[in-house]
């Protein structure tokens, strides 16, 4: 609010507010105006209107003033009076040192007559927070060297990831794909789902139910099988949860797996220019450490965060937990579609991320206080070393730091990031930090 009108309106609006509280964050203020206020606002409305409006059978310029306030009128007194209150308003938020969270609900009442208008403006604040101690919180901090067990372990998922199948003439094993048709009945009557032709499956991939899966070890190409099954007492189809059925299955080709040599080919493969295999482990150690440590960063950080809530109790504004619910939920429609998911028309309910939304909320409003209260914003070169940190997997890392320092909103992510660190850094100076050694599958995801 800072044109011409609004200068005006806030020089010349009569207020009278006082403030409600209705529940813990949300305040009411009753705003009255008058009018007899307003009316040199109006008329300055009125005239800059008059300056470039067209009628019929007037040069533009020239409409009579009664003209202009017969047809546009109630539009000049309708921006005077949302200006008048608006500055009202705003002053007086100002004058009860309040900061609203979200948008003001401003709604007309019964006029009190006097040439007055009432209003009342119904708003969340936000909450005062007093920054608890937590030194009296203690954070496991997790650990993990790489090691060549490491590099060798990822080096067989690469080759895992790149196999090659052929066809063998013997009884299917594990780690085999089989291709087979399967027909299920439930009391002699096929079910829903229950059928394919020409299904591929990997022996021992979990993707079928385990008695499946042991069933069909053992057969080969050609071989034919009757076996019961019992499907599980919590399977997701309630008609065939805890059931015993009946499959047919014939077995229509074995395919073995053959892993890729560990040579210059396989080197090549993974994007190295001239197949040096030492010179591939170097590197797979250096993005495995990349990984290792923002992963570790990441548990850390998490643990951090869980003992500043545990010490601080506030209540947030609903406005900025509904906002960044609907964030959210934009965002997993994104994820849905980069995944090539079809999701139009897919409900997506923003209520669905609200316990996430309320914990980001609060950590967002008590990390501000946290930075605040002890100095810990982002200096130049911590910002510089993350986004040096973010570029250095890349082929061409200057590129990338000049693409980040290109936009404003691109480096606002890098110093968001380093402010964290510093928060981070600074509470594992006050709580009791205990190093604990945490397993590679375990830090990967990979645990069993």
């Amino acid at each position: 609010m800072t044109d011409t009108a609004t200068e005006m309106a806030t020089q010349a609006a009569t207020t009278e507010a006082v403030a409600a509280p209705v529940s813990p964050l949300e305040r009411r203020l009753d705003i009255s105006i008058t009018l007899a206020d307003i009316e040199g606002d109006i008329g300055a409305r009125l005239k800059n209107i008059a300056r470039t409006v067209k009628m019929p059978g007037f040069r533009p310029g020239k409409v009579p003033m009664s003209l202009v306030e017969k047809n546009y009128g109630g539009q000049a007194r309708s921006e005077a009076i949302g200006v008048a209150v608006e500055s009202a308003l705003e002053s007086e938020l100002k004058a009860q040192n309040m900061r609203v969270a979200g948008y003001p609900n401003i709604q007309p009442v019964t006029s009190e007559g006097g040439g007055k208008l009432n209003f009342t403006a119904t708003f969340e604040v936000y909450p005062a927070i007093a920054l608890g101690d937590v030194s009296g919180q203690s954070v496991e901090r997790p650990a993990l060297v790489v090691t060549e067990a490491e590099v060798e372990q990822t080096l067989d998922v690469l080759r895992k990831q790149r196999m090659v199948y052929s066809e063998v003439q013997r009884a299917a094993q594990k780690d085999d794909r089989i291709v087979i048709d399967f027909v299920g009945r439930k009391d002699g009557v096929e079910f829903p789902g229950g059928k394919a032709d020409n299904h591929t499956m990997t022996v021992g991939a979990d993707a079928m139910l385990p008695d499946f899966e042991a069933a069909v070890v053992g057969m080969s190409a050609g071989d034919k099988k009757t076996f019961d099954l019992t499907f599980p007492a919590d399977y997701q189809a309630k008609d065939l949860a805890g059931s015993t059925v009946q499959f047919d299955v014939t077995v229509n080709k074995v395919e073995a797996a053959e892993l890729p040599a560990l040579d210059a080919a396989f080197a090549k493969a993974l994007g190295s220019k001239d197949g040096d295999m030492d010179a591939m482990r170097v590197e797979i150690r250096a993005n495995l450490e990349r990984e290792v440590k923002k992963r570790l960063e990441a548990k850390t950080k998490q643990q951090v965060m869980d003992a500043l809530l545990a010490v601080n109790s506030f209540d947030v504004p609903k406005a900025l937990v509904d906002a960044e619910s609907r964030q959210m939920a934009d965002a997993a429609v994104r994820d849905m579609e980069a995944r090539g998911m079809a999701v139009k028309g897919f409900p997506i309910d923003p209520a669905w991320f609200a316990d996430k939304a309320i914990r980001r909320v609060k950590l967002g409003l008590l990390l501000t206080e946290v930075v605040k209260a002890h100095d810990l914003y982002a200096k130049p070169e911590q910002v510089r070393a993350v986004v040096d940190e973010f570029s250095a997997s890349f082929e061409d890392p200057t590129e990338v730091v000049r693409w980040y320092y290109s936009q404003p909103q691109r480096l606002a992510e890098a110093e968001a990031l380093a402010v964290e660190n510093n928060v981070v850094e600074w509470v594992l100076k006050q709580v009791k930090v205990i190093d604990k050694s945490v397993a590679f599958d375990e830090l990967m995801g990979n645990a069993g």
